[in-house]
């Protein structure tokens, strides 16, 4: 089995499988049907990028869940 390559997600390590998407993480967080803002290594990700961007060893990740209120 493939070692895991390590991403910071929102300040933290977080392992991920090599090749991971950015949608395959917000599947596996449970945001994939919410609304979220994502930057990789400090660039915005927009969300039609989600399948085709791929996670690296070391990116840096920011996951921001988009909530309305009032």
């Amino acid at each position: 089995m493939e070692e895991p390559i390590i991403i910071q997600l929102n300040g933290r390590p977080h392992p991920v499988t090599r090749g991971t998407t950015v949608s395959a993480l917000l599947d596996e967080l449970g945001f994939a049907a919410q609304p979220v803002l994502v930057e990789q290594n400090s660039i915005a990700v927009f969300p039609r990028d989600f399948p085709a961007t791929v996670l690296n060893d070391k990116d840096v990740l920011e996951v921001i869940r988009i909530a309305a209120g009032g």
